[in-house]
């Protein structure tokens, strides 16, 4: 009785010590809003890099931030294949409508000082999880406490980031789903191929008069390590001899402009580059430690020893990995233009690399499009239609295999903070080997989410 009254005094005292300040500092007007910040409702849409323009709110003293994305979602998906022995060792996983887990994302924003601002961001449900983690954090620079003229006027156009954080290669990651935070996404899920990972590392970005570049140098890995580098083996043959552990590289620029008050229009172009990974470090195709908003679609039903696969073992339902694990060079260029409320949003991506046992580079490519209609009041009602296909040699198959989707999506934006939106999806797996249970496959089907962001 005693131990369990002591620990229920415990969880109180703790609850009550995380509470209580947020509730004090709720009563001034300086809690609730970093600067040089990305809202995680509505306002939060179309926001790419945070922008150098000066925040309104002048810095009285340390405040803090809580705000969290929450995902709910039914899916109606049908499966096939026409894969050899498609009732055996190539069974798909059997699906059939039902609720999926609630994602949820916890968004801790402190501001430490003038312009320096820190973000913790933690996964508490995932598709890939279901406890809580923490997905990474960073502090941010956008002025610095050295008062000479040099460095104000530095900062005046660059922005500094340095911790575990996502790599910003691309703009494709700005609109993508993130677990719980799917709010920014008009669509269920990410590309096909997705170009997303949070590694160890620092940034630095200069932005003036709509043009900008941003340098930034990665550990590759999406986390830390110190252990020794191991050597590609095959049956016992050394194939690749490196065992470096070499930074990942990622360059940007761009220009982005509001043209007029109805017109905005940007263009970028990022590199993304890794000579050496000790082992099999690289995660850039397959970083998202969330997972899929596509449940259980063509995957296996049992693995290879003949178990039923879990839920959480095939996290990454629809996406293609082309599997750059030793060494990549990927290359992505985006196009957005808003007229209105019409909206464009374009991506060509290349990428060459390999893993640690193969001797020869590999390629894959992928083209994205979206087209969104904004309207009604405030712009809250949308729809849209993207179209989304990839291209991949992949390790031990002779020729490269192909996959397409087609998703048709709308939505209603309650209030700024909450979502309603659905999709109807065709994907398509083409140019598979005949034995692969991903030959001839398809799904296709409609998903409905109710999303939280604030």
């Amino acid at each position: 009785m005693k131990k369990t009254l002591y620990t229920t005094v415990i969880k109180i005292t703790f609850v009550l010590a995380l509470i209580l300040p947020v509730a004090v500092m709720a009563q001034t007007e300086y809690y609730g809003r970093p600067s040089y910040w990305r809202p995680y409702d509505k306002r939060g849409i179309n926001v790419f890099e945070t922008s150098k323009t000066a925040d309104s709110l002048p810095f009285q003293g340390p405040r803090l931030r809580i705000g969290a994305g929450f995902t709910q979602q039914f899916q109606n998906l049908k499966v096939q294949s026409t894969a050899t022995n498609n009732q055996g060792v190539n069974k798909l996983y059997p699906v059939a409508p039902g609720f999926m887990t609630s994602m949820a994302n916890l968004f801790t924003d402190i501001q430490l000082a003038d312009g320096i601002r820190l973000n913790v961001t933690t996964y508490l449900s995932t598709r890939h999880h279901n406890e809580a983690w923490v997905k990474g954090g960073y502090i941010q620079f956008d002025k610095l406490p050295f008062k000479a003229p040099f460095w104000t006027k530095l900062m005046e156009v660059t922005t500094i980031k340095v911790g575990h954080m996502e790599v910003n290669y691309g703009d494709a990651h700005f609109r993508r789903s993130d677990a719980g935070q799917t709010l920014y996404n008009p669509f269920m899920e990410s590309y096909i191929m997705d170009a997303y990972a949070t590694e160890i590392g620092g940034e630095v970005m200069v932005q003036k008069n709509g043009l900008f570049g941003m340098l930034a140098m990665t550990n590759g890995m999406i986390k830390g390590s110190v252990d020794e580098g191991t050597k590609g083996l095959v049956n016992g043959d050394v194939v690749d001899n490196n065992n470096k552990r070499n930074p990942s590289v990622i360059l940007k620029g761009g220009i982005d402009k509001q043209v007029t008050d109805n017109i905005r229009v940007r263009l970028s172009g990022s590199f993304y580059h890794n000579s050496s990974s000790a082992g099999s470090g690289l995660t850039l195709y397959g970083g998202d430690r969330g997972g899929s908003n596509y449940q259980n679609v063509i995957e296996k039903w049992k693995d290879a020893s003949g178990v039923v696969q879990a839920s959480t073992a095939i996290a990454f339902s629809g996406r293609l990995n082309p599997g750059f694990t030793k060494r990549i060079d990927a290359l992505m260029l985006n196009g957005f233009l808003k007229v209105g409320g019409l909206e464009l949003f374009g991506t060509y991506e290349t990428a060459k690399g390999r893993t640690k046992t193969e001797t020869n580079l590999r390629k894959a490519n992928q083209l994205a499009g979206d087209m969104i209609y904004r309207f009604g009041p405030a712009e809250n009602l949308f729809a849209g239609i993207r179209y989304n296909t990839a291209k991949a040699q992949l390790a031990g198959i002779a020729d490269p295999v192909k996959v397409n989707r087609l998703a048709l999506a709308g939505g209603w934006f309650m209030t700024k903070n909450v979502l309603l939106k659905g999709e109807y999806v065709v994907q398509n797996y083409k140019d598979f080997p005949v034995a692969d249970y991903r030959n001839g496959g398809k799904f296709n089907g409609y998903v409905i989410e109710a999303v939280i962001g604030f």
